[in-house]
């Protein structure tokens, strides 16, 4: 039986990971830009954001698989093949580790975390600085996913309120659920913790902007997670600088990397990391392409098939 191949659109310093993953599996990988391939002979991809117009050229691909959990990078190409099926990558994993990264900054920010590593560097001894009252301090989850519920869970567990917006109304324990644009300002104006967690789509891009930050409560705090193109940076700084928001944490960027020129580096309000909140692991990737394809190869569907037209 013939092995159905794979095109890999990765960056050239893990194709070597994948292809190693790959070895003695049920398909055939490809590594563009380094092996030779003919556009008909393609029956996959696994990407994160293949070059626009690519995909276009496959004429007989039968489904392509995100690296990640957002495919706001497939989605941004005009000339996707809407008809090819999608598949987003889930990770119970990779869910942990956004929780733990929210979960960080969130405490951090609550606790003073940031003050008493500036006095320890003064060696100043400062004991009275008291952090709000937990049960006071409202976390709200703009979108929420399996990585919102995930999170969630640990904050209502600490003793926060815990709210969240989304397209539609959600029901966890413990959360209060906001949902369409109707109710977007009511949810904004009850967060002090706003943790953006939303798929990147036509609707949901540049949705961090001066008009949100403003329906926030003064001395509110910021932490972009989900994508670069939710943020308009320069409304952000202008909330931070005007003390409307007393901070932010930063993981994605509209340009990745972030250029040294950015004045996110250097802002006292912002803490800049790496797009490194949470990583796909290269065996575990590997594996969730090989069942999905061999459930394609079944003639089945496999889980997390996205909508094309509204990226869900």
């Amino acid at each position: 039986m013939t092995k159905p191949n794979l095109l890999m659109i990765v960056p050239e310093k893990w194709s070597s990971l994948w292809t190693a993953g790959l070895d003695n599996s049920p398909v055939r990988p490809l590594v563009h830009g380094q092996d030779r391939y003919t556009p008909g002979s393609i029956d996959y991809v696994l990407s994160f954001r293949p070059p626009p117009g690519l995909l276009k050229t496959l004429p007989n691909l039968k489904a392509v698989f995100s690296l990640g959990a957002g495919v706001d990078g497939f989605l941004a190409d005009p000339d996707y093949p809407k008809q090819v099926p999608l598949v987003r990558f889930v990770d119970n994993t990779l869910s942990a580790e956004m929780a733990q990264f929210v979960l960080l900054h969130v405490l951090m920010h609550h606790r003073h975390q940031r003050l008493f590593d500036a006095a320890q560097a003064q060696r100043k001894w400062r004991q009275m600085v008291l952090p709000r009252r937990t049960e006071d301090t409202r976390i709200g989850f703009l979108g929420f996913g399996e990585i919102g519920r995930v999170t969630a869970r640990h904050f209502v567990d600490l003793g926060f309120p815990v709210s969240a917006w989304s397209r539609t109304r959600k029901d966890a324990p413990g959360l209060k659920s906001f949902a369409g644009e109707g109710e977007l300002e009511t949810f904004l104006a009850q967060t002090d913790i706003l943790v953006c967690l939303l798929s990147l789509t036509r609707q949901t891009a540049g949705i961090l902007n001066a008009k949100t930050f403003a329906a926030l409560p003064k001395n509110a705090f910021v932490i972009n997670v989900a994508r670069g193109g939710h943020l308009i940076e320069k409304d952000l700084i202008a909330a931070l600088d005007a003390g409307h928001l007393c901070g932010a944490v930063l993981d994605v960027f509209e340009i990745e990397p972030l250029p040294d020129s950015s004045p996110l580096w250097r802002h006292p309000k912002v803490t800049v990391t790496p797009h490194i909140a949470a990583i796909s692991q290269p065996a575990v990737a590997v594996q969730y392409v090989i069942d999905g394809i061999a459930k394609f190869e079944r003639g089945e569907k496999p889980d997390n098939i996205v909508d094309v037209e509204t990226a869900y």
